[in-house]
């Protein structure tokens, strides 16, 4: 399978391009992941329990950190989630049915994951804004506000995530792609081991901040192990 699909996305195994993708990706899960670790850089309160200590950490993040994340997820997220094309185009050179599925759930990363993250740095700049008001009432409108706004369109995204994610395990495991099956390894759901790792060594700045940026750690994995091993692959 080679050319352009229906809506003009190239499904070619062009190395050099896929290549490409595979660093930009990276360029912008970094951009990603310092914006993740400025808003989570904080200890929470041991003093204090449930919602009212998660929250804690974010007292310690200034009102510019706030927006500078807003930022760098706003434009990293969407480069990121397009670099993804170029696993699609590892996928669709064996799999049309497969790279279909895959494609629509980097589309609908694209179109959420941004506002998804933007959203998440405006309910921690509403905590902080009631706890200057009332420390007491903040965690509770926090939370009021998340279910309002962010867990809608997070669960929308997941959605589309979790298709892209389980596509790609699927696909590589079976080997419907130029590259060895054991590359399955390199999914973006790996960063889930940096929030159990950061869980066991404790609550520091930097294990929170790192946690924080599991998405964009696991992107990082994905795309630098994937730009290693592309050398030796061929189109088969």
């Amino acid at each position: 399978m080679s050319g352009f699909n229906t809506i003009g996305i190239s499904s070619e195994f062009d190395k050099a391009r896929i290549a490409h993708l595979f660093k930009i990706g990276i360029v912008a899960a970094v951009m990603v992941l310092i914006g993740d670790m400025i808003l989570g850089w904080g200890t929470a309160d041991g003093s204090l329990s449930g919602a009212d200590q998660y929250f804690s950490r974010y007292l310690e993040v200034s009102n510019a950190r706030i927006v500078w994340s807003a930022v760098l997820g706003l434009i990293g997220i969407p480069l990121e989630s397009l670099c993804y094309f170029g696993v699609y185009r590892c996928i669709a050179v064996k799999s049309e049915k497969y790279a279909h599925l895959y494609r629509s759930g980097i589309l609908g990363m694209l179109a959420f994951g941004g506002f998804v993250h933007v959203v998440c740095c405006a309910v921690i700049y509403h905590f902080k804004s009631i706890y200057a008001l009332n420390p007491e009432a903040a965690a509770d409108s926090a939370i009021k506000f998340a279910l309002y706004f962010l867990v809608p369109v997070t669960g929308i995204f997941f959605v589309f995530f979790l298709l892209a994610v389980v596509t790609q395990i699927i696909v590589f495991s079976k080997g419907l792609t130029p590259f060895p099956k054991w590359c399955a390894v390199f999914s973006i759901v790996s960063g889930l081991m940096v929030i159990i790792i950061m869980k066991i060594i404790g609550n520091y700045p930097f294990t929170n901040a790192l946690s924080t940026g599991w998405i964009s750690l696991g992107s990082i994995w994905t795309f630098g192990g994937l730009l290693i091993n592309l050398k030796g692959v061929e189109k088969s």
